[in-house]
């Protein structure tokens, strides 16, 4: 059994032990939005615009790749063009120009013209004293001189102040992962937001990375005590009022699933908790 951890899941345990429990172990999924698979959907087309020589990658021919890239999309899972259908808010077309304007917003502020990424949508994976880390990568870009910058595309928008630092704290992850796999920090960690057309950028350092390290270390610590004593506590905050799970939560009068049979090793055991999604990351 190789212990695990991807940024998604540490992030749902430092928001709340008990959210950890709901997705890795009960397996609880919440009703997919309408938000999250244009997300899906306008990453899968910026992944595979890089794939037309530099001079095609034009805004005309990502708005192409929309209805190819969805229908893989919705083979992959048809309940994403029912969750669409069935929104009485939605029509198909409102919710294809939602992502058309996303992606009309991605060329105002990079030029794909100008960029040959080294990789996309690319899993890294490291171990940190028998935990291994894990996750993907949007697109890593490296300099002539070898400098890596890390890529992440998000199609909301970007946060205030007081929830930016969990988004830093994926890239951050990112770029723990990167430094131990290749012996050098990332020169840029860059968060793309699409919403509101905003780019945040930050240049990590060793100090940095390894205060990340002794974070890591903590939550996974902190997950292992909550898996052998079954104690999985809610953590209430402002971020409550957009969990999927309010019906199972005890701070809202709700009741959690019995745990599973061998909840522990569920917790702690990748081939059994599973492996996060390029989306989930």
């Amino acid at each position: 059994m190789t212990p695990a951890l991807s940024p998604s899941r540490a992030a749902d345990f430092k928001q709340c032990p008990l959210l950890f429990r709901f997705r890795t172990i009960d397996k609880l999924q919440g009703p997919p939005s309408p938000a999250a698979a244009r997300g899906t959907l306008v990453h899968a087309v910026l992944e595979h615009l890089f794939e037309l020589p530099a001079p095609d990658r034009t805004p005309a021919a990502a708005l192409a790749l929309l209805e190819p890239r969805w229908q893989a999309l919705v083979e992959e899972r048809p309940e994403l063009a029912a969750m669409v259908e069935e929104d009485a808010e939605l029509t198909q077309e409102s919710w294809f120009a939602g992502a058309r304007t996303l992606l009309q917003q991605w060329f105002d502020l990079e030029d794909p013209t100008r960029l040959e990424p080294a990789a996309r949508e690319l899993y890294v994976e490291t171990e940190l004293d028998g935990l291994t880390l894990r996750g993907y990568v949007d697109r890593l870009d490296i300099a002539p001189d070898g400098a890596m910058r890390v890529v992440d595309y998000k199609t909301g928008r970007s946060p205030g102040e007081a929830f930016e630092a969990k988004a830093l704290f994926q890239m951050k992850f990112y770029a723990l992962v990167l430094w131990r796999l290749r012996g050098e920090v990332p020169r840029m960690l860059q968060l793309v937001y699409l919403g509101n057309g905003e780019v945040v950028r930050y240049v990590p350092d060793e100090h940095d990375l390894r205060a990340l390290e002794r974070n890591v270390r903590a939550i996974w610590e902190a997950v292992v005590r909550a898996a052998q004593t079954g104690d999985w506590r809610p953590r209430t905050s402002r971020l409550c009022g957009w969990c999927d799970f309010q019906e199972y939560c005890p701070e809202f009068g709700g009741t959690p699933p019995p745990l599973p049979e061998g909840a522990g090793l569920i917790a702690l055991d990748p081939a059994r908790s599973g492996q996060a999604s390029p989306d989930e990351e």
